[in-house]
């Protein structure tokens, strides 16, 4: 039997890839909205892993999900289907204005797919003019390079040589300025309906309404990226729910799996019809153990007891920040919805985000950040109120530890 290897922080540093800067703690033990480190100190996690443990950490729902599966099939080619995503898919098109489902590993994969069909189907419906992909300034979509490329952040696409052509990035909220350059040679707009990376930028009624016209206008399909939005999030199950407006392509991933890796392209018959066989394809999607996690986790969060509480939830947190401003005023607002909320630092401590995510740190809670002037919360779905209450006194004591500096 081979020998235990010490894990340290400074492991990281010999054998992974730099494209990352991990805290010092490494964690090694969740249990709800708890979080244990190798010695033993507690937090309180009002991260989620970037909005991924949407039911907190073991949900025993997920536990159980987890170990009945691991026993029957781990793994099938996607030459054969499997009981498990075939359930899932089927709960996804219940609950959604999608007829079809397609199954991959994560958001960025999903959003690549979401791109892929929505070329093909404009080129094959309409010609090859009609390639345009319209996105938004801030927006983030993944990381391979064209859903990097369409995510409006070029600090994340520079630097790998030429990029996928004919996409266009305009302002969030702006209709005027997405009316000027749509067209139809347009073959898609995507846009999130919570922007999550670039700030926690709810959409405007009238834009969210006007974004869908123009696409009807022009035969541009609607991609909503609901990766961090989807499931729950936001108080209803995708958020384009609480919008209004029904897209044409919707992706999820992240709380999706509730902490196991799987993404999903939701979309309808006709649309999906273009996809033909060979044309895409994921070694590891429609995963029998992805599926089963995944089931469980549509199963307990689309229920009227969850949905409801993330928007008593959502209130205590908007209630605790704000008196924790009063004291400190370092904060201009709170942006969001639901459980996917943005605490913006007010001119005095602009671009000093990081600084309060370390400070959590320091006092026992699990936060993130926004860029540079965002401190964001993205915590379990069924966080208690309680955790609630005791993350806002840690949340209290780390922005002290940055005002007070």
């Amino acid at each position: 039997m081979s020998e235990l290897l010490a894990v340290t922080r400074e492991v990281f540093d010999e054998v992974m890839v730099p494209n990352y800067a991990p805290a010092k703690i490494i964690p090694v033990r969740g249990e709800g909205s708890r979080v244990w480190d190798q010695e033993g100190r507690e937090y309180v996690d009002f991260a989620g892993g970037i909005a991924v443990n949407g039911l907190g950490h073991c949900h025993p729902k997920l536990v159980e999900a987890l170990k009945t599966q691991g026993e029957k099939l781990w793994h099938l080619s996607n030459v054969m289907t499997n009981e498990p995503a075939l359930r899932l898919a089927k709960k996804l098109v219940a609950a959604t204005f999608a007829d079809k489902v397609y199954f991959c590993n994560s958001g960025a994969e999903a959003n690549e797919a979401a791109l892929k069909l929505a070329r093909r189907y404009a080129i094959e419906k309409f010609g090859a003019h009609k390639t345009q992909i319209i996105a938004f300034h801030q927006g983030f979509h993944g990381r391979t390079f064209f859903t990097v490329s369409v995510g409006g952040q070029a600090a994340y696409s520079d630097g790998f040589g030429p990029k996928p052509a004919d996409i266009t990035h305009v302002a969030y909220n702006d209709l005027a300025e997405l009316a000027a350059v749509i067209s139809d040679n347009t073959c898609a707009v995507v846009m999130e309906p919570l922007q999550g990376e670039g700030g926690i930028i709810r959409p405007t009624d009238e834009f969210a309404k006007g974004v869908r016209e123009l696409c009807d206008k022009h035969n541009a399909l609607l991609i909503y990226d609901e990766v961090q939005s989807g499931v729950g999030r936001t108080g209803d199950l995708f958020a384009y729910m609480g919008l209004g407006v029904t897209p044409d392509i919707l992706t999820s991933a992240k709380a999706l799996g509730g902490g196991f890796p799987i993404g999903a392209m939701l979309t309808t018959t006709d649309i999906a019809s273009h996809l033909k066989v060979g044309t895409h394809g994921s070694t590891y999607g429609g995963n029998p153990l992805a599926c089963a996690v995944a089931e469980a986790v549509i199963d307990v969060v689309n229920t009227p007891e969850v949905l409801n509480g993330i928007k008593q939830r959502e209130q205590l947190f908007r209630e605790g920040i704000e008196a924790i401003n009063a004291k400190y005023h370092c904060f201009s607002e709170v942006r969001g919805k639901g459980l996917l909320l943005g605490a913006v630092l007010n001119d005095d401590y602009k671009g000093r985000s990081r600084d309060f995510l370390l400070a959590s740190i320091d006092q026992g809670l699990m936060a993130l950040v926004a860029g540079t002037n965002v401190v964001r919360f993205a915590p379990s779905l069924v966080i208690p109120e309680a955790d609630i209450k005791e993350g806002l006194v840690r949340f209290e004591k780390a922005v002290a530890q940055v005002v007070n500096a």
